[in-house]
């Protein structure tokens, strides 16, 4: 890249594609969840390497996980034999980044099991400082809106909060997920399905239309980069 390319701080993926993937070459469907895992692996090395301190990345909406029943299963192996990883570093102090692990999502779409190990993660990772790692499983736009209008209600109910201090600011504050992306990658389809819909209205699109998530390369990241470094962000003016 060229040296004077602005470099966003918090990245946002929606890593769409895996089945069709798989489909392609006459795979069964969990071989392009899989392949689409190794991709995730690469990519955090990818953003470290680049200079992104924020990556926030879908690995499953709560449509998702309403798919048939084997799918899913297998998901939920991904994300067990994930978790299992970077609790072994962490304990093993072995982790070469030391990122601080946020696992966001309807927890009640989630088996006890898988959520120990999510719990696990957060609290061996919540003090490291190196970047953060924001991974949305079990996750919905709408869902993140309503939980956060049922904890604004419960503190107006207790009266810890006035109506009248209910601000966007103070919203933001209930929301799953405070932090806003500057960039917003999604592969295969053009639209973002309900990503963040709070935090990314001044966020950078780049739909990258013909490249499913297990074909996603470090030249594509690069690529997206230079393209969100040529823009003006405006921010509403």
């Amino acid at each position: 890249m060229k040296a004077d390319t602005k470099i966003p701080r918090h990245i946002a993926i929606i890593p769409d594609g895996n089945r069709r993937w798989a489909k392609k070459k006459g795979l069964p469907a969990w071989e392009g969840h899989r392949q689409g895992a190794k991709v995730f692996e690469k990519t955090l090395t990818w953003c470290k390497e680049l200079g992104v301190k924020e990556l926030s990345f879908w690995g499953a909406s709560t449509e998702n996980l309403e798919r048939d029943k084997a799918e899913v299963e297998f998901l939920f192996k991904l994300f067990s034999d994930m978790c299992d990883r970077i609790i072994k570093q962490q304990k093993d102090k072995k982790a070469k980044d030391k990122a601080c692990v946020m696992i966001i999502g309807d927890r009640e779409k989630i088996p006890g099991w898988l959520k120990e190990k999510f719990e696990q993660v957060t609290g061996l990772t919540k003090n490291n400082k190196d970047y953060k790692l924001n991974l949305l499983i079990g996750y919905g736009g709408r869902w993140d809106i309503t939980e956060a209008a049922k904890k604004i209600a419960k503190q107006v109910k207790e009266n810890k909060l006035k109506i009248e201090d209910i601000t966007p600011e103070a919203f933001q504050k209930n929301l799953a997920l405070e932090d806003e992306p500057d960039l917003i990658i999604r592969t295969s389809e053009e639209r973002l399905s309900g990503l963040l819909p709070w935090q990314s209205i001044y966020s950078e699109i780049i739909f990258l239309k013909d490249k499913h998530w297990p074909e996603f390369t470090k030249e594509d990241l690069k690529k997206c980069i230079e393209e969100y470094s040529t823009r003006q962000r405006r921010f509403g003016h």
